[in-house]
């Protein structure tokens, strides 16, 4: 009897799917695009283009690439549009461990009473509701952070010499317009 296992093709359950990973890296290299975007703006007023090249391009490969540097105005303005796009994704961000606090873990952050709560009156129909909001809320900020990576990664396009749409620019002011509304009328409603 042959008690060695043939090892099958398929990925394990644990490991992750290669677009979770993609999708969850681009959403992190989101996050970090006001500081980077600060920091760019910093050296681009201060003339080291160079270093503004190798802080806006998201791809290590890429920032090794010799091109032509557009200029200190145009870099400062790519960094304070990377900047812009950083602040946005912070409000993504916060709307993402806001969804995440008071969906799975509602039951934790809020002690109750339920009588006013979705699903309630009581705590195991507010805590899935709750959840239940939270999950698509959750989704849909992680897809949303992983398109503003993937706009700025357009936005950068011609520092590794390449082609930018013109639908590019445009794009970055309606969606960092769209998120200061957001974030307004969400401060707003606080009491």
């Amino acid at each position: 009897m042959d008690t060695t296992r043939k090892r099958s093709s398929r990925p394990t359950a644990t490991a992750p799917s290669r677009a979770a990973r993609r999708t969850a890296l681009q959403a992190l290299a989101a996050v970090t695009l006001l500081p980077r975007g600060a920091a760019a703006l910093v050296m681009a007023v201060a003339g080291r283009e160079g270093s503004v090249g190798a802080l806006l391009k998201s791809d290590p490969a890429a920032a090794d690439q010799r091109t032509s540097s557009p200029g200190r105005t145009r870099m400062a303005a790519l960094a304070g549009a990377t900047a812009l796009l950083g602040t946005l994704s912070l409000v993504l961000t916060a709307v993402l461990l806001m969804a995440v606090a008071r969906g799975p873990f509602y039951g934790l952050v809020d002690q109750g009473p339920y009588d006013h709560s979705w699903g309630g009156p009581g705590r195991t129909g507010a805590w899935l509701a709750h959840f239940a909001v939270a999950t698509p809320v959750s989704i849909a900020a992680i897809a949303a952070l992983y398109g503003v990576a993937g706009l700025q990664r357009r936005l950068t396009a011609p520092l590794r010499g390449e082609r930018r749409g013109r639908w590019v620019v445009p794009s970055v002011l309606v969606c960092c317009a769209a998120g200061a509304l957001f974030a307004v009328a969400f401060t707003r409603q606080l009491p």
